[in-house]
């Protein structure tokens, strides 16, 4: 019997990519009328051109809830801010859209992949959540 694979053991963009075709093949997710307009920072210029972009987003947000748990809204939108440089002046770090991080957060907690955390603020994974990405994360080893 061979090693348990965990998301930990996989490439992160491949992980992100399996488990957005997952969350969209399942269809639970409801996409925001916004997503087509909204962008995901205020440093960005334009909105994301790629249409799956809301089920790669909660991929990706499940998986960082996934290796850190506790995990809240402000820090997942530093996790996914960046540098605002349009001038000669120093750039600075700006935070992602809080709005895209939360709603991201509901849909990902009516499908049950993950929780509030009571006890120490923020999400978790839930047993299926964490189930779901492990059983992805060992289909793509094989």
């Amino acid at each position: 019997m061979g090693k348990a694979v965990v998301v930990k053991d996989v490439n992160a963009q491949e992980l992100v990519k399996a488990y957005s075709v997952h969350l969209k093949k399942q269809g639970k997710i409801v996409l925001p009328k916004w997503v087509d307009v909204v962008k995901t920072a205020n440093f960005k210029e334009m909105p994301p051109q790629n249409k799956d972009w809301f089920y790669e987003r909660c991929a990706a947000v499940a998986r960082n809830v996934y290796l850190r748990p506790g995990t809240g809204v402000g820090a997942l939108c530093h996790r996914y801010g960046g540098k605002k440089k349009k001038t000669t002046r120093a750039s600075h770090h700006r935070t992602g859209s809080h709005g895209v991080i939360r709603y991201a957060l509901q849909q990902l907690e009516a499908v049950g992949v993950l929780e509030k955390d009571e006890e120490n603020g923020g999400r978790r994974c839930t047993g299926a959540g964490q189930k779901d990405l492990d059983r992805i994360a060992g289909s793509l080893v094989n």
